[in-house]
């Protein structure tokens, strides 16, 4: 979900002398800071670095979006229009097709789990990872809420109590992002784990014992849903006042 490093055979490959790369990811600062660093050690005898390596480093940069994990986040993505016209198919309520749909929908699940880890892993961090990663986890969780709820297999109090907080979240971390950023809590984890068991679950069409099993499971996610909400909105508060008062003690050494 995020930028490629530079591997070792590009800083080893270049003639003597010539900048590396700079990794992908890296702002236009940084190209800058690598160029002027670069120029300075042709001056003091160095070769001259190569012309158009700016415009190098941002083919590179452009060639990076191009990961495993960011391939995998554009299938989750893909899969989200596929998994509603399986999942409305024939009605809505055939078993088959909603056996199709219950497929797209893990392994959209499954993707999400190894996006991440292969992002930190690898270091295949970018910006179009950091955007495009929350919405297509959002977009097949919201999918497949809303499919369920429009079919009447879901109260849609559910589906808006789990969106809402979702969006509410998401939107609560742009806001206190100029303090620091608020870590994904095991909690947090639990939740989407049982999220995506719970719904998935409801996208079968199952009878008897495994209906009356999967509505105990959606009753534990929404508890989830809702106490980690809160952990967060607390959490989000600590870090404001926090930043706050280190910023003004700050600006009170600066005046003393």
């Amino acid at each position: 979900m995020t930028g490629v490093p530079a591997s070792a055979a590009n800083g080893s490959s270049g003639a003597q002398g010539a900048p590396a790369s700079p990794a992908p990811g890296a702002t236009s600062d940084a190209v800058s800071d690598a160029a002027a660093v670069a120029g300075s050690d042709a001056a003091s005898g160095g070769a001259k670095p190569a012309r158009g390596g700016k415009i190098a480093a941002a083919a590179v940069n452009q060639a990076s979006v191009w990961n495993i994990a960011n391939l995998l986040t554009m299938l989750r993505l893909l899969l989200v229009p596929g998994f509603v016209a399986l999942m409305l198919a024939d009605g809505g309520y055939d078993p088959a097709w909603r056996s199709l749909a219950w497929a797209a929908f893990a392994i959209a699940m499954i993707t999400d789990l190894f996006d991440g880890h292969l992002a930190r892993t690898y270091n295949l961090v970018t910006d179009f990872g950091k955007i495009a990663d929350p919405i297509a986890d959002k977009a097949i969780m919201g999918a497949a809420l809303i499919c369920l709820s429009s079919l009447g297999d879901l109260p849609w109090w559910v589906t808006i109590v789990i969106l809402g907080r979702e969006l509410g979240i998401t939107l609560l971390r742009f806001l206190v992002i100029r303090y620091g950023v608020i870590p994904a809590s095991r909690g947090g984890k639990l939740k989407t784990l049982t999220q995506g068991v719970a719904v998935g679950m409801y996208v079968l069409a199952l009878t008897g014992w495994l209906a009356t099993l999967r509505w105990w499971v959606m009753a534990a996610a929404v508890i989830l849903t809702v106490v980690t909400g809160l952990d967060y909105v607390r959490q989000a508060i600590v870090l404001r006042r926090q930043g706050i008062a280190e910023r003004k003690a700050a600006l009170e050494e600066t005046e003393a």
